[in-house]
């Protein structure tokens, strides 16, 4: 089961990467490379800091047949992807509960420490978005006041209770990733946002 949640969040940012990368003219390559980036970033950053090695990003060839069917559905149907309203952030959200779940699973599996497994949830979630958006010349979402790495959080701690089985571990998952897509969501509907340190004049 999750495999099949560590491939769809995989699937999700990879459109989410590709649909920024032919927003800003990049070629075929850039697109891939920013796609791929976007995906598998921040399981490659998480599975270095346990030791998990090689990457799995890195070695198995799911996770870039899955990147190249994202980066073809998004060439193809990127009139009606770009059409979206913010289609970089709408897939984020989605991609979002996907990886804190799945991140805070594997973490807790080799190494059953709680805060370690937090941390590197959240990582692997946001973690993808934040190389994207270097790579991409703009100032990262999760460092803006933006509601991001705090729906990612709480994500990780709904699927951490399930690894502790405070609730049922076959629902922590699917309630982690409804509960992080929904707040993400919401903050981009209704313009939720952390509070900021304003600047002295």
């Amino acid at each position: 089961m999750f495999f099949v949640i560590d491939l769809m969040g995989t699937f999700v940012f990879a459109l989410s990467g590709a649909v920024a990368a032919i927003d800003r003219k990049l070629d075929i390559f850039g697109v891939l490379v920013t796609a791929f980036v976007t995906a598998c970033g921040g399981g490659v950053i998480r599975d270095l800091c346990i030791g998990a090695l090689p990457p799995a990003g890195l070695i198995n060839l799911e996770y870039l047949s899955v990147v190249a069917l994202a980066v073809a559905l998004a060439a193809f149907f990127q009139r009606l992807l770009l059409r979206l309203a913010q289609p970089t952030l709408f897939f984020d959200a989605v991609g979002l509960g996907f990886f804190a779940a799945f991140g805070v699973h594997k973490v807790y599996a080799l190494v059953p420490n709680i805060e370690l497994a937090l941390l590197l949830g959240v990582i692997t979630a946001v973690g993808g978005g934040i190389i994207r958006d270097v790579l991409l010349g703009r100032v990262p979402v999760v460092l803006t006041k933006e509601i991001y790495a705090s729906a990612a959080l709480l994500g990780a701690l709904i699927q951490l209770l399930g690894e502790l089985q405070v609730i049922d571990r076959h629902v922590a998952p699917w309630a982690a990733i409804a509960l992080c897509t929904l707040i993400r969501m919401l903050s981009l509907k209704y313009q939720w946002n952390l509070p900021a340190i304003k600047k002295n004049s």
